[in-house]
């Protein structure tokens, strides 16, 4: 089926149920960013493929809204779908429910699938649209109706990430949650994210693309907790482990029965950002909102995370070393295209121990292509890379002990002025935020500006967040805290590991973005307060060909050299001599 014809299918079906506007997300039942394959509506219904947009379709018309990252990647996919771009962020764009404020008459129906539909998002749908007095339809998943063919439930093994890189037990993390629970006075805690059930319960399994996630729910009580999940996964070693802590198992299905015959009396704590409505509408008892406690305390990572995270960069930079080594050896002499690049990173991460798999699809843009901030490489517009121009590469690994992150952008031939200019800028952006002391209670916002100061300076700027934060064998996007110019009331707190990514992006041109890994750490106390800083855990050269050095601060040139003596120190002794003799070059001081 063409977009048009999936689109025509809907609305009869729509029309046959008296809906006036569908809305389809980049959701599933967990709130996910990245979805199994089953629920992938939206990119389904409209060939629009980045990770975040939101479709709405009415009698007449369709849009479809997304964030900076993807403008270029949806005015491309989006093309002859007679369904419109929306840019989110820019001036005068409607949100999606404000568009729909305009275009539906007063008493209409809207519907959409209520298992893929946070609490918030009906909270602010019904809020923009109050003054139409419209009827909310949740109970239709349209889409499943009209998708033949649809992809099954996955069903990856489930299995136990042990105390060695979870550092905790789950006794200690349930005991820690119910402490949470207790100040609110609450009997249940209901957990409807797989990133933090995965967390809590010290499990993972296979059910997502990236991420090392199961599907399943979690029910913590005073004294007791189940998991939901599809049992016939799950190994009878693992099971009797989880018994032994007091957490029993149920089958996926049975979550929203089980929520229902929750006592009426009862509290239930849950994260109206994270439950799905018909959990939510499922609940009969006393609902207390708040943020599930476990998203602060997994980004808070214990000794063990923080040195299996430290291993897991070691390896990252070993793989690293010996692709870019590669690259350099054969750019020229033998064709190369994005999607070489791409199996070959993959290759040599695979080489290390432990690799469970990519942490996101690699983001592979040369040339014009890296003016796309999440770029995806397709059969149609993958191309040959020469030795000309930049090359942007955005890759992560997962490894039992850790997730890493990492982008770098390659000059593969010789920069102009312009180039080196925007190069240098991003990459001092970079610079001043890892060098960052500031005070505890700092939070994102407050830092954002010294990653994009220089560039501001000089009139330029990028579209996207700064920092995200980076799980432990975990989702490689997790929160609660981000460095971006908007305000996320979330401090900056010792423990927490971040992303630096900086960028630049030249519509027709090249794009240019510097990212590693920062963790915040206890730097010292005076008597104005206790002060925090970053150490850069990501290990990994940056090609100083690129650099305009005139530019660069005294300051910034003795941060980059003495990170590239510390990523040679650290790399150098697993390297072979012919490695550890080009690595060499590529750190040594400018």
């Amino acid at each position: 089926m063409t977009v048009a014809e999936k689109i025509n299918a809907l609305r009869f079906l729509m029309n046959e149920k008296n809906i006036h506007a569908y809305i389809i997300t980049s959701s599933d039942p967990h709130m996910s960013e990245y979805v199994p394959e089953r629920w992938t509506s939206r990119q389904w219904i409209s060939g629009f493929t980045g990770s975040a947009g939101t479709v709405v379709i009415t009698e007449n018309n369709a849009g479809l809204w997304t964030d900076s990252r993807y403008f270029l990647q949806a005015e491309n996919q989006l093309k002859d779908s007679n369904i419109t771009l929306f840019k989110m962020g820019t001036a005068n764009t409607p949100s999606p429910f404000e568009w729909l404020a305009q275009e539906l008459p007063v008493d209409a129906n809207v519907g959409f699938d209520g298992t893929c539909f946070s609490v918030t998002q009906t909270r602010d749908l019904k809020h923009k649209l109050g003054n139409l007095d419209i009827h909310i339809i949740e109970e239709f998943d349209l889409i499943g109706e009209i998708w033949k063919n649809r992809p099954a439930l996955p069903n990856g093994v489930i299995f136990d990430h042990e105390l060695k890189y979870s550092g905790n037990t789950r006794y200690a993390k349930l005991t820690k949650i119910r402490k949470e629970m207790a100040a609110s006075d609450c009997n249940y805690h209901f957990v409807g994210s797989m990133d933090d059930v995965a967390w809590i319960f010290n499990l993972r399994g296979s059910d997502v693309d990236y991420n090392p996630l199961a599907l399943a729910y979690g029910v913590i009580g005073k004294e007791s907790a189940t998991v939901y999940l599809k049992a016939e996964t799950v190994s009878h070693s693992f099971t009797q482990s989880l018994k032994e802590d007091g957490i029993s198992i149920a089958h996926y299905d049975q979550i929203f029965n089980d929520l229902e015959e929750i006592p009426g009396s009862a509290n239930v704590m849950l994260d109206s950002n994270r439950t799905n409505l018909r959990a939510f509408n499922s609940i009969s008892a006393n609902i207390i909102e708040k943020e599930n406690p476990s998203q602060l305390l997994k980004s808070l990572k214990n000794e063990v995370e923080i040195k299996g995270m430290k291993n897991a960069m070691k390896k990252d930079g070993i793989a690293l070393t010996h692709f870019y080594y590669w690259l350099e050896e054969n750019l020229g002499k033998t064709k190369i295209t994005e999607f070489t690049v791409m199996e070959k990173l993959k290759e040599f991460r695979s080489q290390q121990e432990d690799f469970k798999g990519e942490s996101f699809g690699t983001i592979c843009g040369y040339k014009d292509h890296g003016a796309h901030p999440h770029y995806s490489t397709t059969q149609e517009s993958n191309v040959e890379i020469k030795p000309e121009g930049m090359l942007l590469i955005d890759s992560g690994a997962q490894f039992l002990d850790g997730t890493t992150d990492i982008t770098r952008t390659i000059p593969l031939g010789d920069l102009n002025e312009e180039e080196k200019l925007d190069f240098t800028l991003v990459l001092k952006g970079m610079i001043q935020l890892a060098m960052a002391v500031f005070p505890v209670g700092t939070r994102g916002c407050n830092l954002d500006i010294l990653a994009r100061m220089d560039l501001w300076k000089n009139y330029r700027n990028f579209g996207h967040g700064t920092g995200h934060g980076v799980g432990c064998f975990l989702n490689v996007h997790e929160g609660p805290q981000s460095i971006r110019q908007e305000l996320k009331d979330q401090a900056i707190m010792a423990g927490m590991i971040t992303s630096n990514e900086p960028g630049l992006y030249r519509v027709g041109k090249y794009g240019i973005r510097h990212e590693n890994l920062i963790l915040c750490k206890k730097a010292e106390s005076s008597e104005f307060g206790d002060f925090l800083n970053f150490e850069t855990i990501t290990l990994c050269h940056f090609e100083t060909k690129g650099i305009n050095t005139d530019i660069l601060s005294p300051n910034e040139k003795i941060w980059l050299n003495n990170y590239h003596q510390k990523v040679y120190d650290i790399l150098s002794p697993e390297l072979d001599e012919k490695h550890k003799a080009w690595l060499r070059n590529k750190t040594k001081a400018i």
